[in-house]
């Protein structure tokens, strides 16, 4: 019989994971309890609305037509958001959800629509004045819609939001655009090295795959501001492959390589020994108002809203803690207090991750933007 064991497969976002710190990129591959966060909930309400539009059936529908776009969106994206809000509550870690971000998902949407207007020639519409025509006329210049990009060995592979013609004055198409589309901040400059590196991967695996194709160019659509950031470079392909290669699971952790970038906003950092014994010795900072920290709990109220907590310090790197002799009042409310009652239901003794104290103050605080997760360095794959 053959063996066909999967192969994994290597997505941008995971090689940039794995380029900030391999540890991240093992830990994200153990099924550990993921995070949910707001503005990634957003950015893929964003981003599915602009495929749905892109896809919508207008058969039957008036040319001349107009009016009709601002509700139709509107109506597409609160589908969407619904079912981000589902998706939200559903993942096993999550801060408070924020309807009030809706106002910002729909400026969003209407920044990337923005963008198509004015790459398919329509420099001078809204969202109101765009007829059925003028969006049959975009959705024939849309060449894919949230496509799954896929090297031929299936080692490399990537969801691109958007690929279409270019056009020139004339409306003739002289080449493709590779976009995806950002809700972040604007880049100030040059793009971030981490779009480049996405961007050019998806513009490079388009190349492979049609060997006939015209030019190609890899554009950011910021839609906050309506900006299209262009990745130039080299091809990445033969760097893709090597991190393929070098990210290979295996039963032991990478190596980690903590730093502020790479750790700031790891949601690992209950199943990694590395940063806080990095912290210890002085090769990474603990400063500003909120902060991370390893702490045994001394005491709680019964409805665990006011404790008791002592910091710890690693006693070596594989995550032993033991007390400093350090302690603080901490007040618990909203889900970290639901949160730290979940540890004391289970009555868990050991070590407790507080991540994003607020430390300003003579007492502690923690709420709904807060981590609170037992302590359980990962030595070891538990995958089967």
């Amino acid at each position: 019989m053959v063996n066909r064991r999967r192969t994994h497969s290597l997505s941008p976002s995971a090689w940039n994971n794995f380029e900030a710190c391999p540890r991240k990129f093992w830990l994200s591959r153990q099924r550990l309890p993921r995070k949910a966060g707001m503005a990634a909930s957003l950015g893929t309400a964003v981003h599915d609305s602009v495929e749905d539009l892109c896809n919508l059936d207008l058969s039957g529908r008036d040319a001349e037509e107009d009016g009709w776009l601002p509700v139709t969106a509107k109506s597409i994206l609160t589908r969407q958001w619904d079912d981000e809000r589902e998706k939200f509550f559903n993942t096993a870690r999550h801060p408070k959800w924020k309807e009030e971000e809706f106002e910002h998902a729909q400026k969003q949407l209407i920044g990337a629509l923005n963008i198509l207007f004015m790459k398919a020639g329509y420099t001078e519409v809204s969202l109101t004045s765009i007829t059925v025509g003028q969006w049959r006329d975009i959705q024939e210049m849309i060449l894919s819609a949230e496509g799954t990009l896929r090297s031929s060995c299936g080692r490399l592979m990537g969801r691109l939001d958007l690929l279409i013609a270019d056009r020139d004055e004339d409306g003739n198409t002289v080449g493709w655009i590779v976009a995806d589309l950002k809700t972040g901040k604007p880049p100030d400059g040059e793009l971030y090295d981490t779009v480049s590196r996405q961007l050019r991967m998806y513009r490079d695996l388009v190349i492979a795959n049609n060997p006939n194709h015209p030019k190609i160019t890899a554009e950011g659509w910021y839609t906050k501001t309506s900006e299209i950031y262009v990745a130039e470079g080299p091809n990445v392909l033969d760097e893709a492959f090597t991190a393929w290669e070098a990210s290979k699971l295996t039963p032991e952790p990478f190596d980690a390589t903590p730093s502020s970038e790479a750790c700031g906003f790891c949601e690992w950092k209950a199943w990694c020994p590395s940063w806080i014994w990095s912290r210890a010795n002085g090769e990474m900072e603990s400063h500003g108002t909120f902060r991370d920290y390893v702490v045994k709990v001394l005491r709680l109220e019964d409805d665990c809203s006011v404790g008791l907590v002592e910091i710890m310090r690693p006693n070596n790197m594989d995550g032993e803690m033991v007390p400093t002799g350090q302690k603080y009042g901490i007040v618990f409310a909203g889900y970290a207090q639901e949160n730290i009652k979940k540890l004391s239901d289970i009555a868990w003794e050991g070590p407790v991750l507080l991540g994003s104290v607020n430390v300003a103050g003579s007492s502690w605080k923690m709420g709904d933007w807060c981590d609170i997760l037992p302590w359980k360095p990962l030595h070891r794959s538990e995958r089967e």
